[in-house]
């Protein structure tokens, strides 16, 4: 197949530590060009600030929109900018006939992605979004957990994203809720779709917002959502937690429950290892890239025993406990996957109807806090 032809729209840390790296470590692609607004230095050497001719000379530079969507030679645009600009550029690329992945949020609101993805339909062109934490160690685990059923039915998950008084948080000063903003819309994003990936569609959400920034704002920085089911999941209850105060020496990932066994799982620092070894330098085709530390897989317990490698039985609890494998991580399977789609060698893996029905159960977790009820799904 021929290589991707790609373009991104932005050069800030997405770009940098998030998509770059991937797609650079992918034979698919070739980066040809990057729409960045800030004037070119003169004179690299002696540049201050974050320039990418600085960092990528031979690749095109564009300074307006109108420019970049006008190449002919792009096939596929990275969206890689604010979160209030997702839609807006994802629709510019797929109007000028290219194919799209959108940094997460996909949109500031479900109606925003139903636009992008009718555009997307109609031009016959792929449109994703760039759910990265699908494709973290852990939450692969717990997926092959389900897969061989190591715990019966499932009647309860919490899935977190917590950080313990972040360096960022003094970035969070807006005082006014506008569509978009808030923790659940940043970090929440991932847990919810993770939770969406493992338990399908909620019948009703139920959530609590909270401020715990030294400020007053209808912005919150940390929520609970609960999510409850029907049909065969009925008895299921899914909690999807978000905080920017937990003061632990690892953060809460993974509590899995059900009536033949549990799973929890910690991490070090609340993300994936990936993301620790993007910021270290390490190649993302490093044999260890995506690995972690044997001291923080997870705890696997059932009532019978489901792996005798990794199980022991213990006499006081009657049951079999041990340390199960976490599942190296690969971001770089969203990329192959959109490669795979757009070759035709596949159906494309993340969808954007899952991310657009994420939005959605957003929007109606700020309904219910705001309202102090369970509301049903619509």
């Amino acid at each position: 197949m021929a290589t991707i032809k790609v373009g991104i729209v932005g050069y800030g840390n997405a770009a940098k530590s998030f998509h770059l790296p991937l797609l650079q470590a992918i034979p698919d692609y070739e980066v040809v060009a990057i729409l960045q607004r800030a004037e070119a230095p003169t004179d690299p050497a002696s540049a201050k600030g974050s320039h990418y001719t600085v960092d990528f000379p031979g690749i095109k530079h564009y300074r307006t929109a109108e420019d970049f969507f006008a190449d002919k030679e792009v096939a596929f645009v990275v969206v890689a900018t604010h979160n209030d600009t997702h839609a807006h550029f994802g629709e510019l690329a797929l109007k000028a006939g290219k194919h799209v992945i959108v940094d997460k949020p996909f949109a500031n609101s479900s109606s925003e992605a139903d636009k992008v993805m009718a555009i997307a339909n109609q031009k016959g062109l792929i449109v994703t979004c760039f759910q990265n934490r699908s494709y973290d160690g852990d939450f692969k685990t717990v997926k092959e957990l389900v897969k061989k059923q190591a715990f019966g039915e499932i009647t309860e998950a919490e899935i977190h994203y917590d950080f313990d008084r972040p360096a960022w948080l003094h970035y969070m000063s807006n005082k006014e809720y506008t569509p978009g903003a808030g923790m659940t819309f940043g970090l929440g994003t991932h847990s919810i779709h993770q939770a969406y990936l493992l338990f399908g569609r909620p019948a009703s959400i139920t959530a609590f917002y909270r401020v715990y920034r030294d400020i007053e704002s209808e912005v919150e920085d940390s929520s609970t959502i609960i999510l409850q089911y029907d049909g065969a999941q009925k008895n299921l209850l899914v909690t999807v937690k978000t905080t920017v105060i937990s003061p632990m020496a690892q953060q809460m990932k993974f509590w899995i429950r059900g009536k033949k066994g549990s799973y929890i799982k910690h991490q070090q620092r609340s993300t994936c290892p990936q993301e620790e070894q993007i910021a270290e330098g390490v190649n993302p085709l490093n044999p260890e890239f995506g690995s972690e530390p044997d001291s923080l897989r997870g705890i696997l317990t059932t009532y019978e025993e489901f792996d005798s490698d990794i199980q022991s039985y213990d006499k006081d609890s009657q049951r079999y406990v041990g340390r199960y494998p976490t599942i190296r991580g690969r971001w770089m399977g969203v990329y192959e996957d959109v490669a795979s789609a757009i070759n035709g060698k596949a159906e494309l893996v993340v969808k954007a109807s899952d991310s657009r029905d994420v939005l959605r159960i957003i929007e109606l977790a700020r309904e219910s806090h705001e309202r102090g009820v369970t509301v049903a799904w619509k």
